[in-house]
């Protein structure tokens, strides 16, 4: 009688599975798939144009984009010599034949060398002392290597800083010291987001900042200002 009632549970508890595997399989054989296609064809052919518009505006887009390029290239060498002879306002402006910076920049917006060009015309800038104007332009700035964005970060800062907004400043020198760090150039920005705290008053941040050096980059040329900056700094927040 045992078995007999284990049986019969079992088979109650297998019913509800059989048949929904059955109405499962009923549904499915019994699904239309001409009148499917038939019923929804407007719309799925609407979907395909679409899919295939988008696609090919993309692809558009993208050699458009890339005979810009080769066109900016073309005409930023001049420029692009002026800026590294540091004479700045010739790259920025152009001279009487050549374009500079700024109007390439604006002439092919969304090409890899307009974006090289907000940098450099960023840095410019600032040398120049237009602080505003540079971060305007060096935020326009985007690149995945290793150095120039967190370059382009620290230039940043240091307009802030001459600025005297140091709460923007710490931003990015935070931002520069935090980008693929690196035993060459992330100690520098450390050094400069430790300063930035000192103006700002934070000295426990400061010596933070500073402490990473000494605690992290021992063979930088910073380390041993680093270490002296970082006791400065703690005695500093020991008198608030």
């Amino acid at each position: 009688m045992a078995k007999n009632k284990e049986n019969q549970s079992a088979e109650v508890l297998d019913a509800p599975v059989q048949k929904t595997k059955e109405t499962t399989k009923s549904s499915i054989s019994n699904f239309d798939v001409d009148g499917f296609f038939e019923k929804n064809r407007k719309i799925l052919f609407i979907s395909l144009v679409v899919i295939f518009v988008l696609g090919l505006g993309y692809a558009g887009y993208n050699y458009y984009v890339s005979s810009q390029d080769s066109e900016a290239k073309k005409e930023v060498f001049p420029a692009e010599y002026y800026w590294e002879h540091d004479s700045l306002d010739l790259a920025l402006n152009g001279d009487k034949v050549n374009r500079g910076l700024t109007e390439i920049s604006e002439e092919y917006s969304g090409t890899a060398t307009a974006n090289l060009a907000n940098y450099r015309i960023g840095f410019a800038l600032l040398k120049k002392g237009k602080y505003e104007e540079a971060i305007e332009y060096l935020k326009k700035f985007s690149s995945s290597d290793m150095l120039v964005q967190a370059r382009a970060y620290a230039l940043i800062g240091d307009a802030n800083l001459e600025l005297k907004n140091y709460e923007e400043a710490i931003t990015y020198y935070k931002k520069a010291s935090d980008y693929k760090p690196n035993e060459y150039f992330t100690p520098r920005y450390l050094m400069k987001l430790g300063l930035a705290y000192e103006l700002n008053n934070d000295y426990k941040s400061a010596a933070e900042a500073y402490g990473k050096i000494a605690d992290q980059y021992s063979g930088a040329q910073e380390y041993n200002d680093a270490r002296k900056s970082k006791a400065r700094a703690e005695e500093l927040a020991g008198q608030e």
